[in-house]
């Protein structure tokens, strides 16, 4: 599973299941984990199912927080369903939760945190969680997170060598080190220990 170091569910970790507003999107075209997925959720949020992109563009509305999106669905993939969510306008947080290992193309994707499967039930809850924290920061905050997610997910898929001699990994680091500089001094303004614990995890 592939997530932030901040996202990361330690030994000790708890997780609260307090009933929340915020919507949550789960799209899995398998109706095992969908229904493994959304049963967990559904303790403290809720949960709408899709099990293919155009079930998933039906939907989503302004109420969804959150998407949990597979990257290989029939009819339409992860990636058209992002791509048409953003084109939309949609300013939600999609996670793409998916068997596939990512590829140097995920660069170019406009996903927000990237898990590979399987998920335990914590892990599910903390990336949610995490993901809508990061609603309420400022818009480079939000790119920042991205971007490193997209980082953190090519170093445990590919070797150094290989990261070396990519154009796009490296565009991708320059991007990450702008952003943290544009981003660095909010650490000490922003008054939300969660903001501070998870941007100090990235320098």
């Amino acid at each position: 599973m592939s997530l932030l170091p901040s996202c990361r569910v330690g030994p000790s970790s708890t997780v609260s299941h307090t009933m929340s507003k915020d919507v949550i999107l789960v799209v899995e075209d398998e109706p095992e984990l969908a229904e493994l997925y959304s049963g967990w959720l559904s303790e403290e949020y809720p949960v709408r199912v899709a099990h293919d992109g155009p079930e998933a563009l039906e939907e989503f509305d302004d109420e969804v927080e959150v998407v949990l999106l597979d990257r290989e669905l029939p009819g339409m993939n992860g990636r058209a369903v992002l791509s048409m969510l953003r084109d939309r306008g949609a300013d939600c947080q999609v996670a793409m939760v998916t068997a596939v290992e990512p590829e140097m193309n995920v660069v170019e994707m406009g996903f927000d945190a990237y898990v590979t499967k399987p998920v335990r039930e914590a892990e599910l809850f903390e990336l949610v969680d995490h993901l809508l924290h990061r609603r309420i920061y400022d818009e480079n905050v939000r790119r920042l997170f991205s971007a490193i997610s997209k980082q953190i997910a090519l170093e445990n898929q590919y070797s150094e060598e290989e990261l070396a001699d990519n154009q796009q990994y490296q565009y991708l680091l320059a991007e990450v080190e702008t952003l943290r500089e544009e981003t660095a001094e909010l650490a000490d303004r922003f008054d939300d220990e969660n903001f501070r614990t998870a941007l100090s995890s990235l320098q």
